[in-house]
């Protein structure tokens, strides 16, 4: 797009042509306060704030609805604004309550820097302020009503980014008030969206609020730890316990988005059923012991047991120093080929297949993404967010192939709902029949207003299976988006169709942990000769060792289906895996440790220590003190090191480092041949919003919203247990 000239406060700027006013601004560094704008939503021009002077127009202009315009002379900062802001101000106070000392958002509300700034030292409203009692809509969303500004910044990030549209208004002038979908509370995604877009203290956290101040927190960006589209979570730590998360810094691949587990289910953390000291087995009962004297028992055992005859089994969501050296001590100290972790998709052939892979954040802009099996509403809501995006702002045609009818249907532009994604993948390499439903999307009638927000209802169409290909293969640089469920050869022969289509095809396999792929990439797989996961569980292996993984939840055993062989297991809590064990170690959460984490995408990022907790180790830390103990030279552990092999090693990683200790998520690539993981069983959890496997059922949080106990996301959850 052509680039316009135009003037603010007498200075030369240049912007595209269409660019908002209030946007052209920000990309100069120049002010312009408001409080309803707010970027990629719909305008509202409520707040009156942004208002500012342009030549040769009688009124000031709300500059978050005017575009900027070749010759436009602008002035952002003379009397008559500050008079018009001050006045905004003053009335936006009329009725807001002045208890700023005692305000949750105290220290982070924009009202009390714009009144600071903007504001009058006394207005002239001497009516009494009409108080409302603070409305409790869910466990995690508090409303209250005076303090709400009404710039309904929580309607439309709720309606337009979520498509939830659980929050509306009602009433008019000084009557109205945001209120719930369900007239005293909310059924929704419990996103807490709305809460960190408030401007104010309207909206505020159920499991953060008046715990402490802002500026008593120290402010760490971390890694969420539940699935696997590694989104950047900042954590609100005071005296080394997590208080808070959001991302109200828009940092990291989420931007300013965050779902109900990676804002809310942090506190797993500090769940009363925490593992505080090493418990080993004496008289059929686990007892504490001392960590010297755990380690010892262990070393002792494996050494009599001999080399190679111990099964070791890794964790999705340890970091991928642990997973590297865990892959490492089970070579190099145990012996063993036998080796494996809880696979949740193909990665192996992913890599061994496919060319090129898409981030995250080309769904945002992404001309065309084909959705094969999944909900990413469910699994991964941060994939769901970006295609929405992708489809408000830069009309991304989503063409899903499902089996289920999922909430991504009403943003798709074709739809197929079909009996079998398998059958429909070969279908689309020409082989076979495909059965299904009708084609919905969107007709010719109805293409000129597309796309709408808020989405109409998906029409049906006069199309088959058939169309739906022949629509595809006439598309270019497709982005396609695939479950977990899709493996083997129907995952090569969909990547076959993929790389047939016009331009560059990119891929992106969803597997469900948060370091899923990571596991996969540092090679937890067995080695020659080696049994896989469940054949080691099953099987006769006289010792196992499960670092941060709950395969008896898969495979259910007993201390007493065990037998005489001798189990180790280190996690945060006692888990069914545990409960069995001979020895169990304490240990860390993502949350308390520094590292790397690798995203379902293959993107790598920084992992930084947020909170402590006593008596626990990292995982890391664990094996080369076991290592020592059977005898091995490794020295201290040192992650950074580590990450250094890790660059040097593994396929793929050889990634910048300044990117990545910036903060940024750098994309590893396929890098050559790769071990296949062959033998092993595909398990993916299949999480709802709500559930997270172990660390969900320990989060008060997660366990206390309405939505978590609706009937299909407990049966959805009594699957993976």
């Amino acid at each position: 797009m052509a680039d316009v000239h135009f003037t603010v406060n007498g200075k030369a700027l240049t912007a595209p042509a269409g660019t908002l006013l209030i946007e052209a601004c920000k990309q100069a560094h120049i002010e312009v306060p408001s409080f309803c704008y707010y970027p990629n939503l719909s305008l509202q021009a409520a707040c009156r704030m942004c208002l500012v002077e342009i030549e040769k127009m009688p009124k000031l202009q709300t500059a978050c609805t005017v575009v900027v315009t070749e010759g436009m002379n602008v002035n952002t900062d003379s009397e008559t604004v500050h008079k018009a802001r001050k006045s905004a101000i003053e009335f936006i106070l009329t009725n807001h309550p002045l208890d700023c000392p005692v305000c949750d958002a105290g220290g982070e509300c924009e009202l009390q820097d714009m009144t600071f700034k903007y504001g009058a030292e006394k207005s002239r409203f001497v009516e009494p302020k009409r108080h409302r009692e603070e409305q409790q809509w869910s466990p995690v969303v508090y409303f209250d009503r005076p303090r709400c500004i009404l710039c309904y910044r929580c309607v439309r990030v709720c309606g337009e980014g979520m498509d939830v549209w659980a929050l509306g208004v009602s009433n008019r002038g000084i009557n109205a008030t945001i209120i719930p979908n369900h007239q005293d509370h909310l059924e929704c995604e419990e996103c807490g969206n709305c809460i960190d877009i408030c401007p104010v203290g309207a909206l505020t956290s159920g499991a953060y609020r008046y715990q402490t101040r802002p500026w008593e927190m120290e402010h760490v960006g971390a890694i969420c730890t539940f699935c696997g589209d590694g989104c950047k979570t900042t954590l609100g730590v005071r005296n080394d316990r997590v208080v808070r998360g959001d991302n109200r810094d828009k940092s990291g691949i989420n931007g300013d988005f965050l779902c109900v587990k990676g804002r809310y289910g942090l506190d797993f953390t500090q769940h009363k059923d925490r593992l505080t000291q090493p418990l080993l087995r004496m008289g059929g009962e686990l007892k504490p012991v001392s960590w010297a004297f755990a380690l010892q028992t262990i070393a002792e055992k494996w050494k009599e047991i001999g080399k190679g005859n111990v099964g070791v089994i890794g964790s999705t969501r340890a970091l991928n120093e642990e997973a590297y050296t865990l892959r490492k001590f089970a070579r190099e100290v145990l012996g063993t080929p036998h080796l494996d972790h809880h696979r949740t998709a193909d990665f192996p052939t992913l890599l061994s297949n496919a060319k090129s892979f898409a981030t995250m954040s080309d769904l945002k802009t992404a001309p065309v993404v084909l959705l094969v099996g999944g909900n990413p509403t469910d699994e991964h809501p941060l994939v769901a967010w970006n295609i929405r995006w992708g489809y408000r702002l830069h009309k991304t045609r989503l063409y899903v192939l499902n089996r289920n009818e999922i909430k991504l249907r009403r943003q798709a532009y074709r739809y197929a709902r079909v009996e079998s994604e398998a059958a429909a993948i070969q279908f689309l390499n020409g082989k076979g029949k495909a059965a299904g439903a009708p084609l919905t999307g969107v007709g010719e009638a109805s293409e000129k207003r597309w796309p709408q927000t808020p989405v109409s209802e998906p029409q049906t169409l006069d199309e088959s299976l058939q169309d739906f290909r022949a629509r595809l293969q006439q598309e270019q640089d497709v982005i396609m988006v695939i479950s977990p469920d899709i493996a083997g050869d129907d995952l090569r022969q969909l990547i076959a169709f993929g790389n047939g289509l016009s331009g560059t095809t990119r891929y992106m396999l969803l597997g469900d942990n948060s370091n899923s792929r990571g596991a996969s990439d540092m090679g937890l797989y067995p080695g020659e000769g080696g049994m896989n996961l469940e054949q080691m569980v099953n099987g006769s292996l006289p010792a196992l060792y499960v670092a941060g993984a709950n395969p008896f939840r898969l495979y259910p055993q007993t201390r007493d289906s065990l037998g005489q062989r001798f189990l180790v297991v280190q996690d945060l809590f006692l888990t069914e895996t545990a409960q069995a064990a001979d020895v169990v170690l304490p240990a860390l959460s993502a949350y308390e440790k520094s590292g790397t984490i690798t995203n379902t995408c293959g993107e790598l990022q920084l992992q930084r220590r947020g909170g402590g907790f006593e008596g626990a180790k990292s995982d890391l830390e664990i094996l080369y003190k076991l290592a020592i103990a059977m005898g091995a030279d490794w020295g201290a552990a040192n992650p950074e090191r580590t990450l250094q092999e890790i660059r040097q090693q593994v396929p793929g990683y050889n990634v910048s480092l300044a990117k990545l200790m910036s903060g940024e998520a750098v994309l590893t690539g396929a890098g050559g041949k790769r071990e296949e993981g062959k033998g092993g069983t595909l398990a993916p959890n299949h999480d709802t919003l709500f559930t997270a496997g172990t660390l969900g059922r320990y989060s008060a949080t997660l366990n206390q919203v309405l939505e978590r106990h609706l009937p299909d996301v407990t049966e959805a959850e009594e699957k993976t247990r």
